[in-house]
């Protein structure tokens, strides 16, 4: 699995935030995005997800010879939850399982620390209850992609470590991961980007 970003342009408002943007990634290769709140990570997200056409440039997902499209390889997991408030734990995910033809959301829900939640209408969690709940379906069904926005907002100590667990393993099982994120995450990144006008990409 191959990730190719060709030369994106990227204009919010008219405003340019970035413009001639290329990187690739193979898999077990991974990403970190960084630069100040507007620079534009959370609109390149959006880009490779196919949420927002770019001005300009081209967005490919190969496996060998085969092109794929994103919603085929792809978690995508942004600011906000992406949760039914009033549906339980359980059937949120169980919602996710059935959509994304995954598997065992038992697993999910002990991985994020949610089994005592089972029954539990979405609505009444925490922040950080839900933004586990959120996180909880990149276990529940197998994307070799992830896309992740600030991953780890609401989260305590012990559950970003957990969540940073998670995506090594990712990484080192061959998916391929991109993160935006303000907070340092105990993962060894293969390239960072940085966005608004700093030092551009490093290897």
């Amino acid at each position: 699995m191959r990730l190719n970003v060709e030369n994106l342009l990227c204009v919010r408002g008219g405003r340019t935030l970035f413009k001639d943007l290329s990187f690739r990634l193979a898999a077990g290769e991974s990403l970190r995005l960084q630069g100040p709140n507007g620079a534009g990570k959370t609109s390149l997200l959006r880009m490779i997800a196919g949420f927002l056409p770019p001005g300009a440039g081209r967005i490919r997902v190969e496996d060998g010879q085969t092109e794929h499209t994103i919603d085929e390889v792809c978690h995508y997991v942004g600011h906000l939850n992406g949760i039914k408030s009033a549906l339980t734990v359980r059937e949120n995910l169980d919602f996710w399982r059935s959509y994304l033809q995954g598997g065992d959301v038992g697993k999910a829900m002990r991985r994020f620390a949610l089994t005592g939640l089972n029954d539990i209408p979405a609505g009444l969690l925490s922040a950080g209850q839900k933004r586990r709940l959120a996180l909880a379906r990149l276990a529940v069904a197998h994307r070799p992609l992830w896309l992740l926005d600030e991953p780890t907002v609401s989260l305590d100590q012990g559950s970003c470590d957990m969540f940073a667990g998670l995506l090594s393993a990712h990484i080192a099982a061959g998916g391929i991961a991109i993160a935006a994120t303000h907070v340092p995450l105990a993962v060894d990144f293969t390239q960072t980007i940085a966005l608004g006008g700093a030092a551009g990409a490093e290897q």
